[in-house]
């Protein structure tokens, strides 16, 4: 009965704006039009709504992992042999500490390492050191060449606690016992020395 009242009420209005000289066909097309813009509007909103939701999470970003080292300049020149460079260092006189943020070629700002080192107390007190504790887990970093980078790291002293013998993974430690992954970029042929490498202490 609803659907029949509306019925008819339209067939009145358009007998009524025949009379008057509308155009019927031009009232219909301007009809469909404001019906689709209605839509699209709807539409635009909800896809506004989207773009405001995922746009809150987009507001998060790494930016680094804090280290406390016992010797600056040796955990500086560790990570220098991994292939990280010093991006900045920041001395805080007022609270004894030094802040020295690295990071690979290209990764500054997007996701760093600050290197933290208090100064020794003023009362002539030994400084404070640290042992790496095993609940910190580790930091990982992909290389294009493991052998090299090994390599680099035993030239310099650096024990390869789990060496490459895979062509893909080893593990070191930092000069403060932070366990470090290096993960090669794909996979090389298995080769000596390191394929017949013994895994040395923990890591």
């Amino acid at each position: 009965m609803a659907d029949a009242g509306w019925r008819g009420t339209a067939l009145l209005l358009i007998l009524h704006a025949e009379r008057f000289g509308f155009n019927i066909r031009a009232l219909v097309s301007y009809g469909f039009i404001v019906l689709a813009m209605n839509r699209c509007l709807i539409a635009m909103g909800r896809v506004l709504g989207i773009i405001s939701f995922i746009g809150e999470f987009a507001l998060t970003k790494y930016l680094h992992s804090m280290l406390r080292v016992t010797d600056v300049g040796a955990a500086v020149a560790f990570f220098e042999l991994i292939g990280l460079s010093e991006v900045r260092r920041i001395d805080v006189a007022a609270g004894r500490f030094t802040l020295v943020f690295m990071a690979a070629p290209g990764q500054e700002g997007l996701a760093e390492v600050e290197l933290t080192y208090n100064w020794p107390p003023e009362n002539g007190e030994a400084a404070q050191t640290y042992d790496g504790g095993r609940n910190f887990g580790h930091l990982a970093y992909r290389v294009d060449n493991i052998y090299e980078t090994c390599q680099r790291l035993m030239d310099a002293g650096v024990v390869i606690n789990r060496p490459p013998r895979d062509g893909h993974m080893a593990f070191v430690r930092s000069p403060d016992g932070i366990s470090i992954e290096l993960l090669q970029d794909g996979s090389l042929p298995p080769q000596e020395p390191w394929a017949s490498m013994p895994n040395i202490g923990e890591w």
